[in-house]
């Protein structure tokens, strides 16, 4: 059965790209039940792409996965790494 919805993200933070690909990967691995099928990879950028059978699974997973982008985003500003 294919899934009926679906996004693809894109990320490039210029330097902070693989920290806060780092930090939403460490994210993923430990919320296993999660009810959309999630997959991130890095290449220069970071490429989420999110698969659904219901549109609210997808839009919470999607809000959670923005926010989780800007907090880590925001706590490497805080230190000016």
């Amino acid at each position: 059965m294919t899934l009926k919805y679906s996004a693809k993200i894109e990320i490039s933070a210029d330097k902070k790209t693989k920290s806060i690909f780092d930090s939403l990967q460490t994210d993923e691995k430990f919320y296993s039940e999660n009810p959309t099928k999630t997959k991130m990879s890095f290449n220069k950028k970071i490429t989420i792409l999110i698969d659904a059978h219901e549109l609210s699974h997808l839009r919470a997973n999607l809000n959670s996965t923005l926010r989780l982008v800007q907090t880590s985003n925001d706590s490497i500003e805080s230190v000016k790494i």
